[in-house]
């Protein structure tokens, strides 16, 4: 199975891009795991009302040309429905199944993204109601795709 981690932005501390390289690793056994980064549109310090909405319709539009027809996309949304970890692995064994493109994660700019991901997207997945550091979410979600696999495999790791 192929997956498509879409991320805006570049992770910019070492330790941060070691756990993703660990998880990236762990992973490979089970997926052929690939992440992108794109470009964070640059803000001012202080922005307008208008700067920030251009800003999310730049990123998401640079979202949506990485997403093929095929693909199953899962949009990570902090308003979303939240699935225990047995869920997720439970959906991502059942999108495997079915999907004839990649599973895709979309993880917007730290403003969020438009409406129109929202509609591409095939399921919208929040982790939590708490904020979470923009960087360390891709660890998170990582973590979380090594434990469904893990989980799927009826493999020990899950507690």
């Amino acid at each position: 199975m192929n997956v498509k981690i879409i991320c805006v932005g570049k992770l910019k501390e070492q330790y941060l891009r070691d756990a993703c390289g660990e998880y990236l690793k762990r992973l490979s056994r089970f997926a052929n795991v690939t992440v992108t980064e794109l470009q964070e549109y640059r803000l001012t310090d202080n922005p307008s009302p208008a700067q920030l909405q251009k800003a999310v319709s730049e990123e998401s539009m640079s979202i949506l040309r990485e997403i093929d027809r095929s693909d199953y996309v899962f949009a990570l949304d902090v308003g979303a429905n939240q699935l225990t970890s047995e869920d997720f692995s439970r959906k991502i064994r059942s999108v495997s199944e079915d999907v004839r493109g990649c599973i895709v994660f979309i993880i917007g700019g730290s403003n969020g993204f438009s409406d129109d991901v929202r509609t591409r997207a095939d399921m919208r997945l929040g982790f939590s109601q708490m904020t979470f550091p923009h960087q360390l979410f891709r660890v998170m979600l990582l973590e979380q795709i090594y434990r469904a696999y893990k989980i799927a495999a009826g493999e020990k790791y899950h507690k």
